[in-house]
């Protein structure tokens, strides 16, 4: 899922990724975009409600921008 995150500082990107870090299910997290203010996320069976929530309460603004499943074939 990529999520948009308003990080302004290098203090608001690694609490950002402090927060997924901290979340169920994230495996890998990074921050992308043009002006690094998007948080890619992946993982299994992440709430991505909750996550958005965290994120909205420390950072005061995060919306979904998408969430794709992907599934291995095998």
């Amino acid at each position: 899922m990529v999520l948009k995150v308003q990080m302004n500082c290098e203090k608001c990107r690694s609490q950002a990724l402090r927060i997924a870090a901290a979340t169920q299910g994230v495996t890998n997290m990074a921050i992308q975009g043009k002006e690094k203010d998007e948080l890619m996320v992946t993982g299994d069976g992440v709430d991505s409600v909750k996550l958005t929530r965290c994120l909205r309460k420390k950072l005061h603004h995060a919306t979904i921008l998408t969430i794709e499943e992907r599934r291995e074939e095998r």
